[in-house]
């Protein structure tokens, strides 16, 4: 953790505005990435249970078409959350106790109501959306049920994700990390226990991931519940302050919108995939746990200069902030760079966690080399929009990357892939758009932004 709370007063010494700026981010970015990849394995050990004791079929439902469905409410909310983890990260670094604890209580009872409604919305839509996508045949009764029982457990999910979004806002990046594992353990072993000792299928799965997650979210609500610092969770104080939940969406909103438009976009690529038959389907499904290594990596340094960001933009440290950045953005590209070789060498035996197809393999590792090379065009993308989120500065950012990425992406699918329907064209939409985009952003960045070199005049938070 990257705070030390006094016994005597449950106040904490924070180092975020104060310590050697790459140490603090990296101490900050570990718990993440490993809290990052302890969450993928949730659905990682779905996939490769099922896609080795059950069959490819299994393997699609719940990792295809399911996967992007679940991202585009999930991924809103997480978005809509991380304004409640800027607006907190922004009182806490200036010390404002009162505007703290408004904050923490309007955002779990956020996350509550969110719960209620996604579950219905969920379950209500998913199967015209999986019939909408062209969900083979074969894979759409089991999409159905994994997705339906994933939702019925929803709550538990966004309740840890404001809850570990909080601990993060005020440097405590180690304990979500802790509850994450210990979750996590809890899946795969529910996952052996359902899925090849019940003989339950998809639906052993996605009840393993239900009940792992609604650990996670017990465990990081006792957490918050039981600290003398001023983020402390009192049960009978959690309402919605009107001021504050404003506050809350207009930050977090445009990140929102910003992960639907992406869903959405990867929506209609993952309908143009189905269209390739269901072995395509299943190495896209693997291809994408594996791929998740790297969006592991660069969430988590987006986490991080987000939360540095907002704590130091709180203390009136901008200058800070911009160094920040810039340390930021040359790990980022490092670490991407490194992964993006070892990827392309020996991401080939990853492939045997998820299937023993060979067809299913052939068609993945090509997927794989085609795509890791074109990572190192995403890094400014996840940096930049993270520091400018973390000092509030969202709309313009949202814009860029909805129309660089997303937009862009579905004019690619919609227009060019029709001439020639195969794997290539479709993927190439990703590097195209995120090298369009990094470019628009750091033009914004540079020129225009909150964080643009001539804009130094200490401001507080409102």
């Amino acid at each position: 953790m990257n705070t030390e709370e006094n016994k005597f007063t449950g106040r904490s010494e924070n180092k975020i505005t104060e310590g050697v700026i790459w140490k603090q981010l990296l101490l900050f970015f570990f718990p993440i990435l490993f809290g990052t990849f302890f969450q993928q394995l949730y659905n990682a050990a779905d996939a490769m249970i099922v896609g080795r004791f059950v069959g490819k079929e299994a393997l699609s439902a719940v990792g295809g078409g399911t996967g992007t469905i679940i991202q585009v409410l999930v991924g809103f909310f997480v978005g809509l959350s991380s304004g409640a983890t800027v607006v907190i990260s922004q009182y806490y670094g200036a010390k404002r106790e009162e505007m703290v604890s408004y904050a923490v209580h309007t955002a779990i009872a956020f996350s509550l109501a969110a719960g209620v409604v996604m579950t219905v919305v969920g379950i209500a839509a998913a199967p015209s959306v999986l019939r909408a996508m062209d969900t083979p045949a074969d894979v759409m009764a089991p999409s159905i049920t994994y997705i339906s029982i994933y939702f019925a457990g929803l709550t538990g999910n966004l309740i840890y994700n404001m809850g570990a979004g909080i601990l993060r806002a005020v440097g405590d990046s180690k304990r979500p990390l802790y509850f994450l594992i210990a979750s996590c353990m809890t899946n795969i072993v529910l996952d052996l226990l359902f899925v090849v000792g019940f003989h339950m299928g998809v639906a052993g799965a996605a009840l393993a991931t239900i009940i792992s997650q609604a650990l996670s979210a017990v465990l990081v609500i006792a957490v918050l519940m039981r600290t003398r610092d001023m983020y402390r969770l009192e049960l009978k104080k959690i309402r919605f302050d009107g001021r504050m939940f404003v506050r809350i969406i207009r930050i977090g909103f445009p990140a929102g919108l910003q992960s639907i438009m992406y869903s959405v976009s990867n929506l209609i690529i993952q309908a143009s995939v189905n269209s390739l038959g269901t072995d395509t389907v299943a190495a896209w499904t693997a291809y994408s746990k594996i791929d998740s290594v790297y969006w592991m990596i660069i969430n988590a340094f987006g986490i991080a200069v987000t939360t540095f960001a907002g704590q130091n933009y709180g203390a009136g440290k901008n200058d800070r902030v911009r160094k920040g950045v810039r340390v930021c953005l040359g790990m980022s590209f490092g670490s991407t760079v490194v992964l993006s070789v070892l990827l392309y060498y020996v991401g080939v035996y990853f492939y045997s966690l998820f299937t023993t197809d060979p067809e299913v393999t052939r068609i993945g590792v090509e997927m794989l080399r085609y795509l890791v090379p074109f990572y190192v065009t995403y890094v400014a993308i996840e940096i930049l929009s993270g520091a400018l989120r973390g000092v509030s500065d969202c709309w313009i950012p949202m814009l860029l990357s909805c129309l660089g990425v997303c937009v862009l992406r579905i004019l690619w699918i919609v227009a060019v892939v029709p001439l020639r329907r195969d794997i290539y064209n479709i993927m190439f939409s990703y590097p195209l758009t995120w090298t369009v985009t990094s470019i628009l952003f750091a033009v914004y960045y540079l020129l225009f932004s909150k964080l643009r070199v001539r804009a130094g005049r200490k401001k507080s938070v409102a």
